[in-house]
């Protein structure tokens, strides 16, 4: 399974919807078919814009996933929309996590449960998320997190017990805590034996600065591919089966839920 992280840049000059166009461009001309692509966290708005949330703000109706279905729809592959400041209709807003089928289908989202609250203003202006859920799909079964969760020891086996497989974590995670995001997204793939596949924001902005190292580990934690602090698209591949191979080797998960129906469902009879 192919997989292509866009590691995007959301300049303080640059509009939202230009920065739509940019993307739809970039996705549009990728030479290499890629049967997920991943977007980072609030890469229209840009996360640290928070002046700017209520004008961003749109439904799933709106110009940003509309667009990535259409792309999705035409090259024929599954896209992560990252997320959007998404408007509820009910005069309130939240992050939400988008999952687009090759069909341009939504087929997935998730509204992030955990705000970041140090110097931010986004737990002010932001609901928090819904139940967390997961979708079967032929790489596995998906769920989604944001940056603030893999601070959330609790979240991950929650996930796990849903039956994640493969969980993406689009982020806007700073530059001056690059190691902790290495740290966090290689412990949680270890402990919790699932892919992660998380793509950061790049570049500068509110005055803050972007790690970007956008990276994908396995499930025994190993770095499979990982960006650099710059703008670009990291294009690399998994192999699904590796899920099932790490639970028979090591059924560390199921040993700890032993009243979990799916996770037994995983162990290979002796």
């Amino acid at each position: 399974m192919k997989i292509a992280l866009v590691q995007l840049s959301s300049p303080d000059t640059e509009t939202p919807a230009h920065r739509v166009e940019r993307v739809r461009t970039t996705l549009s001309e990728m030479d290499s078919h890629a049967d997920l692509i991943v977007l980072p966290e609030l890469w229209t708005v840009g996360f640290h814009h928070f002046g700017q949330y209520r004008s961003a703000a749109e439904t799933f109706d709106g110009p940003t996933i509309q667009t990535l279905r259409r792309i999705a729809s035409a090259r024929e592959a599954y896209i992560h929309a990252g997320s959007i400041i998404e408007d509820t209709g009910h005069g309130t807003l939240r992050n939400t996590a988008v999952l687009i089928d090759p069909r341009g289908q939504i087929v997935h989202f998730y509204s992030k449960t955990h705000s970041f609250g140090f110097n931010t203003l986004e737990a002010r202006i932001l609901d928090s998320g819904l139940p967390l859920h997961t979708a079967a799909r032929p790489m596995g079964e998906v769920a989604a997190t944001m940056r603030a969760d893999l601070r959330s020891p609790d979240l991950w086996p929650e996930l796990v017990n849903a039956g994640a497989e493969l969980v993406i974590v689009p982020a806007a995670w700073p530059a001056a805590r690059r190691e902790q995001w290495r740290l966090l997204t290689s412990a949680h793939a270890l402990n919790n034996q699932v892919f992660v596949i998380a793509c950061n924001a790049s570049g500068t902005h509110g005055r803050v600065e972007l790690a970007g190292n956008s990276r994908v580990l396995d499930p025994s934690g190993n770095v499979v591919a990982e960006a650099g602090p710059e703008e670009s698209v990291l294009i690399t591949e998994i192999d699904p089966s590796l899920i099932d191979r790490s639970h028979a080797e090591l059924p560390v998960l199921e040993d700890s839920f032993p009243d979990s129906t799916i996770l037994n469902a995983r162990k290979v009879p002796a």
